[in-house]
């Protein structure tokens, strides 16, 4: 894995909104904390002109993504089976054609799908970015081992203002104010 010091490449990087799904986020350790951080990633990084991408795991039986997620009209949308949302050829084919290096991960279950991910993601070659306040599972302790197990693999651990801010490079313009406003 490179072992570059954590700072995304603006041009290069994606927002994964991982299985924040119907049948799912109801059981969810702090679900509205959770929702309130991924909105705010969402409208972040939309301000930021970077790329929202959401997975669904088995919509037929978990459900679609949940209303309170305020996905914009541009998200690209990819249905999988697989834990790790890399396992969709799909998905990875859109990774390869825009020339995404870095990824912002956010979802459910923290332990599984959001992990997983993280770690095949990394394994390839991606600078991981996962955001901690924007992530959990059903059981807190799960969400505190899936966030030791990634840093063990040498993925960012993060939180939504951080990488935010992170992506920017100054204040006193209109996407500092925008931002600024976001996470108020």
């Amino acid at each position: 894995m490179d072992q570059h010091i954590g700072m995304p490449n603006r041009g290069r990087t994606a927002l994964l909104v991982i299985d924040a799904q119907e049948r799912l986020m109801p059981v969810i350790h702090k679900r509205e904390e959770v929702c309130k951080n991924i909105n705010i990633l969402i409208e972040g990084t939309q301000i930021l002109g970077l790329p929202t991408i959401v997975t669904e795991q088995y919509p037929k039986g978990l459900g679609k993504t949940i209303e309170d997620i305020n996905l914009p009209e541009d998200t690209v949308s990819f249905e999988k089976m697989c834990f790790s949302c890399l396992a969709q050829s799909e998905l990875r084919s859109y990774l390869t054609d825009h020339r995404i290096g870095d990824l912002i991960l956010c979802g459910v279950e923290a332990h599984i799908c959001v992990l997983k991910t993280a770690l095949e993601a990394a394994e390839v070659g991606f600078r991981v970015h996962v955001v901690a306040d924007a992530i959990s599972s059903r059981k807190p302790e799960n969400k505190m081992y899936a966030i030791e197990r990634m840093k063990q693999s040498g993925i960012f651990i993060t939180s939504a203002e951080m990488i935010l801010f992170m992506l920017m490079d100054e204040a006193g313009n209109d996407e500092f104010k925008s931002i600024s406003k976001l996470i108020k």
